[in-house]
């Protein structure tokens, strides 16, 4: 896995365990002129793991990351990523969640945002605690556009770039 002339993965999935991610140019300096923040990147693979592990918990097997972490972007800001479900299991999902989760983090209701210093958007209890956005993907639009204004699925959504729609790989978590 390298990074194409765009700082991006080249398109297609990318199935890594925590261990393979850990040991990616995603979290390793990629040995060139670029800053990198190795141990911020680290730390952010392990507050995932902790989400993900939880998903994993509750049946949950899809899970994909994306944002600026899977971008040669020295600091990315936090992951951002979604996983598949079934919108019917969506209630239990959030229950057996924060059941196992002590600070109820699980939410997308966007009343639970809250500001954070020098940012504009507020943000999920998630994102406070882990710096990690996972979204559920059952098969409605993602808020995110395309080059013509068109409504994206996740799936879509994650698979380009959005300010230049750039098409760009994504990470599937995998179990190791």
């Amino acid at each position: 896995m390298e990074f194409n002339d765009f700082g991006l993965l080249p398109p297609q999935d990318y199935p890594l365990t925590f261990e393979q991610l850990r040991q990616s140019i995603l979290v390793k300096d990629p040995q060139d002129e670029t800053p990198w923040d190795e141990s911020w990147r680290s730390y952010l693979v392990d507050q995932l793991e902790i989400m993900v592990k939880q998903l994993w918990a509750v049946g949950v097997k899809e899970i994909f990351i994306d944002g600026s972490f899977v971008e040669k972007k020295a600091h990315p800001n936090d992951i951002d990523g979604y996983f598949e479900c079934d919108v019917r299991d969506l209630p239990t999902l959030l229950r057996e969640l924060n059941i196992l989760e002590k600070d109820k983090i699980w939410t997308w209701d966007s009343k639970s945002r809250k500001p954070y210093r020098g940012y504009t958007k507020k943000q999920l209890p998630m994102w406070h605690k882990y710096r990690v956005e996972l979204y559920p993907h059952y098969g409605q639009i993602s808020g995110i556009k395309d080059e013509q204004g068109n409504e994206l699925l996740f799936p879509s959504a994650f698979r380009q770039t959005r300010d230049t729609f750039r098409p760009k790989g994504i990470v599937q978590i995998i179990k190791g």
